[in-house]
This record gives structure tokens, sequence and C-alpha cells, in this order.
């Protein structure tokens, strides 16, 4: 395993600790020292990166994260794309994820059955880079609820967008299913969608459904995911222990009191990019403001901000990330949530990268090995081009982002940050393709 030394750089640690100049030591996989300016950090065999000033912080985790959306206008769409196709799609996505800052991800739904799984284990093994990644199921949702697209002419389920059950007995089915193809979580439709033509408010699921799965999940060590934008579904999700909130706009006061109430057990992804997105970007798609606003989406980003601001001030960890790879906000573009808890959730920008960093690695399962730069801890590590505390617009440039490196290894990188030649150390392991920029889809905002 080779060594690398980061010099003259400006640390933001994720510790919530303020931002220090200092350098940094990896030894293979993992940090093994940080230093702080007047005392320099001696590795005379590691390779040398000077960071010229530039800003250090962990790697970013993607909290609710669709590989398999292929940036359509539509569901139909995602879904008919064919299986074979579908995969080199996601590893595409998979990389183009981890040249933006996004080292580690949570799926939020697959669009067929075994693409986040088999994602996952081509990543871990090496296969194709990748965030870190945890696997979800398809969306799990009833007759006529949202992700069922069944029509009469094609009766089969199987085709369908959503994995559809009715009743107790085929949800334990349904979820032994999945648990068998190797998922790391489940993932639940236990509310509405208003582009779907279903109330956000609606709650469609019985009790009894709900428990099986919860019952079956954690039979076999499997945390829930539950899209659940109405008051009742987040509720649900607490009763439930249902650990993965996606959403939760219209959470009323009692969900609330619930939710902080068992705040070491929840995190809440609410995808208010999506809210954003569908109300003043989809217009080249069909979607005008005036025709968001019918659906619903205006009265919902502006009940969402309020929820969201009340769910900060109770200390209940909300996170980045949401339904990502629609036509109007394409993979890549993940960074404006970041913008966006500033705007609508009222977090400092400094509250927004420990929501990142530091809480991802607690949504990742790996509290004390993840999302800090901490002696001991994996050496996902970002080399930004500027300071993020002051513009979070930053994270959205990929010219900005200059180093990505997770596990220890440089998956990406500029030409400038590299030695000169003849000045690496054997051991290091740099990109085929290290300094090469790479165009990332994005949109004006």
């Amino acid at each position: 395993m080779s060594s690398v030394v980061f010099t003259n750089v400006t640390i933001f640690d994720g510790s919530g600790a303020a931002p220090f100049k200092g350098e940094v030591l990896v030894d293979g996989q993992r940090i093994v020292r940080v230093g702080r300016e007047g005392a320099p950090i001696s590795a005379p065999q590691a390779q040398c990166i000077d960071g010229k000033g530039a800003f250090l912080m962990p790697g970013m985790t993607e909290a609710h994260t669709h590989f398999s959306w292929n940036d359509q206008p539509s569901l139909t769409a995602i879904q008919f794309m064919p299986p074979e196709e579908h995969m080199l799609w996601c590893v595409r996505v998979a990389k183009r994820y981890l040249e933006m800052g996004w080292t580690s991800a949570l799926g939020a739904a697959a669009a067929k059955p075994r693409l986040d799984v088999v994602l996952r284990n081509a990543v871990d093994a090496g296969e194709f880079p990748g965030p870190r990644y945890l696997a979800g199921s398809q969306e799990i949702t009833i007759l006529g609820g949202l992700a069922d697209n069944t029509l009469p002419h094609m009766p089969f389920r199987e085709l369908n967008f959503g994995a559809v059950v009715s009743g107790p007995e085929e949800m334990r089915a349904m979820t032994r299913m999945f648990i068998k193809y190797g998922v790391d979580h489940l993932k639940i439709n236990l509310s509405g969608e208003y582009i779907a033509g279903l109330s956000a408010e609606s709650s469609p699921f019985s009790e009894e459904e709900i428990a099986m799965l919860s019952a079956e999940a954690k039979r076999a060590g499997k945390r829930v995911a539950a899209h659940a934008r109405s008051a009742e579904s987040v509720k649900q999700c607490v009763r439930h222990g249902l650990e993965l909130v996606f959403h939760a706009s219209f959470a009323d006061e009692e969900a609330l009191d619930m939710l902080e109430a068992n705040k070491e057990k929840h995190f809440v992804a609410p995808g208010i990019g999506w809210l954003i997105s569908t109300l003043y970007h989809a217009e080249p798609w069909g979607i005008s403001e005036a025709t968001a606003t019918k659906m619903g989406y205006k009265r919902e980003l502006e009940t969402a901000a309020e929820t969201l601001q009340k769910m900060h001030k109770r200390g209940i960890r909300i996170l980045p990330g949401g339904d990502y790879g629609f036509a109007w906000m394409p993979h890549g573009t993940n960074a404006r949530d970041l913008e966006y808890f500033v705007k609508y959730i009222g977090m400092t920008p400094t509250e927004v990268l420990l929501s990142a960093t530091k809480l991802g690695g607690e949504l990742m399962m790996r509290p004390d090995e993840l999302g800090q730069i901490r002696e001991g801890y994996l050496a996902d590590i970002l080399l930004v081009d500027g300071n993020p505390l002051n513009d979070l617009a930053i994270l959205q440039d990929p010219k900005k982002i200059t180093l990505v490196m997770k596990d220890g290894e440089i998956f990406r990188t500029s030409h400038d940050l590299l030695p000169p030649r003849g000045e690496v150390h054997a051991g290091t392991k740099l990109p085929a393709d290290a300094g090469v920029e790479r165009a990332v889809h994005s949109t004006t905002h």
C-alpha cells in the first residue's frame, strides 16, 4: 500500500471544529496522522501533494440515491430501459458521483430488482469506480399505489416499476425475495406523489402490511427506507421502526414529536431538490411552474421548508440527496441540495457540510471510520479549489473538485497537484487518466 501526505491545505475535519491549516498523512486505506500548521508531518517515503491552500474535507454521502434513474422525464422511461443497457448506465453514473465528491451513497430504490446489488458488488470488488454503496430493493408498493404502473393490457407485475404487494403474506414473500438477492435495506412507498397523480398526503398501506415488512427485515438484520411525504406515513415509520425516512414534507407536530423522541434511530433525507426542480426547472419537459403548482408542489415546498426548519431545530438528523436522475435534475447536480439546505432549512454552511460528511458516516453505519478527517478513519478525501463555507456552489463545479480519494486511492486529480515526473513514490497508485477533467451534465438553476 502507498502513502500520501497532503501539505499546505485548510482542513475541514468533519468534527464540527473550525477549519485549520495543516497536513494529512494517508497510509494505505486510512488516515494515520493529522497535523496542524507549525508541526509538519515527517513522511519521507510518502508521495507529497501540495494543496496550494486548497480546502481539504471528508468525502460526502448522498443519502437518497437512484443510480438507475436515467435522466429521463418519467418513471416509464426509466423502467423500459432494457436491463443490459440499464446496468451499464448504473456503472457510468456511479463513476460520475465519485468524481463529484460523493464517496458514499445509500440506494433509495432500484428500477429493477438486482441493479443496486450488482452495482454494489462490482464497486466493492474493484471492477468499476464508484462510491461505497448500500444497495436498496425496488420500491415496494400496492395495487394503485406509487410505482404501480400496471396497465389493463399489461397486467404482469414483473414488468412493473415497483414491486406490487397486496396483504401481509405477499409482503412477507416480497421482503424475503429482496433479502435473498442481497439488499442492504428495503424500500416501501408509504405515501403518494403528485406527479404520479397520487396525493402526497395519502397513506395507502395497512398497518399489518408495514408490520410484516418491519418484522421480516429485522429478522434478517436489514433496515427499511420509506417514501413518506404524508404526516401519517412519517408516524408509521416511527411506530414500525423504519429507520430511513425520505421526504417527510407534511410531518405534523405529532410526527415531529415522535421523530424527536426517536432521533437516534432515524435519518431524514428530504429530497428537497426534487420539489424545487419540479416547480421551477421542469418547463422544457412540459411541467411549467403553473402546472407544478396545480399538482401541489408549490404548497408542498412551502410546507416542507417550514417542517424541515422545525426538524433541524429539534436536532433530527437531516441529510442531503434525493431523486436526482430525472431530466430536470440530472445525476451530477446533487450538490444543489447543499445550497437548498441553507436557503430553505436555515442551516449554516458548516452544518450543511457536517450533514454531508459526519452524518453521512452515521447513515452508512460506520460512524467510527467514515465522514471525518481523523486518525484511523478511512481515507475518503476531497480537495476543493475554494472554500465551500463561503460558497457552497463550488461543490457543484467539477473543475473546483481537484482531487477525489476513496479508501486511500486517488480516483481523480488535476495535473497541477501531481508531483513532477519521476518524483511519485513507486508504491503510489494514480488513475490512468489523472488530470483529465470530465464534463458533468449540469443545468443552470
